[in-house]
């Protein structure tokens, strides 16, 4: 396939970056290797080096290059995965809680990357100018179910634009503090980086749209079950929208420490990480184009979690 890609630039942006832009038309490159990219000259805009400050004007063309893959850094070990789907393209993992997708400081080993080197050794994906397995979307350490992994650079840029565009839909299941009045809802609040504490995202008023809309599976008396739609992929999303309401994840002690210590002592259910899970994804293959769909099930510790809270 080409390792060249071109975006043109139909409006002008005086308030974003040009690496913030890229990273909505390629949601799977992080920021730091789209800079490292425009550094070594892989990205031009009318064919000439720009820095990653620059603000895209209507009538631009950005041209990337994708570089050839260095070999991975992170190792290959014999993790077991829950594959629900795989085929020469792609893959979708039901994710267990507790693993870490990406190799990060403190978490050089046994992540999600680690295994899937092991698994899919020989087919990997090489967006971004790493050989490693194309990690197309992200879920939090605690987050448990469907995650895309794609297998071929053709498939991660398909896989990727469906993500960029919303053109996929996304559905989870939470388990929130307190009982929810209203049967369904959409929560609409614009996201950013936490002022103060940098690894939070918060509920700012000038911060990239996000919208969740949700719907009431079950009231117990101190929690409410529900489904939740993604139709923005911001960071922590539904986490940082259900504490803006009122009703934050049961168990998140992040965004919402101080009602998940009060649930604690009301129902002496004790959960050991953020009751999230990503039961359903619904998109089109990479090659045919056929709409499929993934269902992942709700793990043990959910499981047992519900049953605590129901008796509760």
């Amino acid at each position: 396939m080409s390792r060249d890609a071109k975006v043109v630039i139909e409006e002008s942006l005086p308030m974003e970056r040009l690496d913030s832009f890229l990273r909505t038309k390629f949601p799977a490159v992080s920021r730091g290797t789209l800079q490292r990219l425009m550094e070594h000259g892989h990205i031009l805009v009318d064919g000439k080096k720009v820095k990653p400050t620059h603000h895209p004007r209507a009538g631009e063309t950005v041209s990337v290059h994708w570089p050839e893959p260095r070999p991975a850094e992170a190792k290959p070990e014999e993790i077991p995965l829950d594959v629900l789907f795989e085929d020469e393209d792609f893959l979708v993992i039901n994710k267990a809680p507790g693993i870490v997708v990406h190799p990060a400081a403190g978490h050089e080993q046994s992540t999600l990357v680690n295994a899937l080197l092991h698994h899919c050794a020989g087919q990997l994906s090489g967006i971004g100018g790493v050989a490693r397995p194309g990690i197309v979307h992200r879920l939090d350490k605690e987050t448990s179910g469907c995650l895309v992994v794609a297998k071929n650079d053709q498939a991660h840029l398909a896989l990727a634009e469906q993500f960029a565009a919303r053109s996929l839909q996304k559905t989870y299941h939470a388990v929130v503090c307190g009982v929810l009045p209203n049967d369904d809802g959409d929560i609409e609040a614009a996201i950013a980086r936490h002022p103060t504490h940098r690894k939070r995202m918060a509920a700012t008023e000038d911060g990239r749209e996000a919208r969740t809309s949700y719907k009431v599976l079950e009231r117990m008396s101190q929690v409410t079950l529900v489904e939740a739609e993604l139709h923005t992929g911001r960071t922590h999303q539904i986490r940082v929208h259900f504490q803006h309401i009122g009703f934050p994840i049961v168990g998140d002690l992040v965004y919402g420490e101080r009602k998940n210590a009060k649930l604690l002592d009301a129902t002496g259910c004790e959960v050991t990480r953020q009751l999230l899970h990503a039961s359903r994804i619904v998109l089109k293959h990479p090659r045919t184009k056929k709409q499929m769909k993934f269902d992942a099930p709700l793990p043990k510790d959910f499981k047992a979690a519900l049953k605590c809270f129901r008796a509760a």
